[in-house]
């Protein structure tokens, strides 16, 4: 009986949440359609290419918008429970509030871990084909933060990276490479590489300058295929076509790590790290806070009110968890403390709904 009573719980709130995102979805779809019109005309770049780079977004838009629509969903569907008198059957049944929590903190594991499924495995990649697409499709090239391109410290070795292309081969790379007394050694100037794999880059031509300190004298060498070792990887040179909080967890940690090898900072994505962590709990939350919500006759009056609050909920926690990042990131707060301030609030604020509701 219970278990056939969990099932219809979790068919109906998935039936409302599965509505709830689609139409989340097709909202954020209509807006990113619009915000490509300007990019329309350049390098070929047709209303077909704006369809195809927003379609690829939609697994990313999906996960991020997870929670929002868990937490909609739930209301609404505990709401039509309640509002036919089904969830009063079911304690009058003997399913308590304790029992009842227990289920839907199960639904909410349940969502945690598609969640947990689409961030860390479907939306990095689709995000990163969608980003790769459109500078295809527009023609243009990756370049960094400065005119000279990218900068990256390895081991001892400088490198500038001028460009990126979208098939994550790159462009005009030169390498200053030091000794251990910190002098410069040599200089490696690459038209163009590609990554073969096991942290090895093939660049081809490539000019090498050695200096010899002895005689104060200089060595050229020119290669038409020369293999750069180093623990650069395309994975890592990825920052630059996909957001640290687009990334997948594993990714995340492989760039930190070579961040702190290189003695780098690595808050910011340190802080989407841990993001990638806590943010699929998020969803726990959201459908523990739907049942205080939801419990309210749909012939009370204030029962429109309680759902638009609920909803009104879902958007602040997203904006919430924003901030709270911005401000970790700007005030260079523990990672593990900001990630988990969003999720830990709303989950303490439904118990507590939850606890005054059952004390009334």
């Amino acid at each position: 009986m219970m278990k056939l009573l969990s099932r219809y719980l979790l068919k109906e709130i998935t039936l409302f949440v599965l509505f709830t995102l689609i139409g989340l979805l097709a909202l954020y779809m209509f807006f990113d359609v619009i915000a490509q019109f300007s990019q329309l005309g350049k390098g070929g770049y047709s209303v077909l290419d704006a369809l195809i780079y927003v379609a690829l977004q939609i697994p990313g838009n999906a996960y991020e918008l997870m929670p929002i629509a868990v937490l909609i969903g739930s209301i609404f569907a505990l709401s039509n429970l309640n509002g036919n008198s089904e969830l009063t059957v079911m304690r009058a049944a003997g399913v308590s509030v304790k029992r009842l929590l227990v289920w839907l903190v199960g639904i909410g594991i349940a969502y945690s871990s598609f969640t947990v499924l689409m961030g860390e495995f479907v939306a990095p990649v689709t995000m990163r084909m969608a980003s790769q697409y459109r500078l295809a499709a527009t023609k243009q090239m990756i370049a960094g933060d400065f005119r000279s391109g990218v900068w990256v410290k390895d081991g001892r070795q400088i490198v500038n990276i001028a460009e990126m292309m979208p098939d994550l081969s790159i462009q005009r790379v030169r390498i200053y490479e030091f000794t251990p007394e910190r002098t410069l050694d040599r200089i490696v100037d690459g038209v163009q590489g590609r990554y073969l794999g096991d942290g090895v880059w093939r660049l081809e031509p490539a000019v090498q300058t050695t200096f010899l300190p002895a005689s104060g004298g200089v060595t050229l060498k020119s290669d038409k295929l020369f293999d750069w070792p180093t623990q650069i990887t395309p994975d890592m040179l990825a920052v630059l076509l996909v957001e640290p909080a687009q990334m997948s967890a594993r990714a995340l940690l492989r760039y930190i790590d070579h961040l702190e090898l290189n003695g780098q900072k690595t808050q910011r994505y340190q802080l989407a790290l841990w993001g990638k962590l806590f943010y699929p709990l998020a969803c726990l939350s959201m459908v523990v806070i739907a049942l205080p919500f939801s419990q309210t006759q749909r012939r009370s009056a204030n029962v429109g009110v309680k759902l638009f609050i609920g909803i009104l909920t879902g958007v602040t926690f997203h904006f919430f968890n924003r901030l709270v990042v911005y401000l970790g990131e700007l005030q260079n707060w523990p990672a593990p403390a900001v990630v988990s301030i969003p999720t830990l609030t709303f989950m303490a604020v439904a118990l507590y709904l939850l606890w005054r509701q059952e004390k009334r």
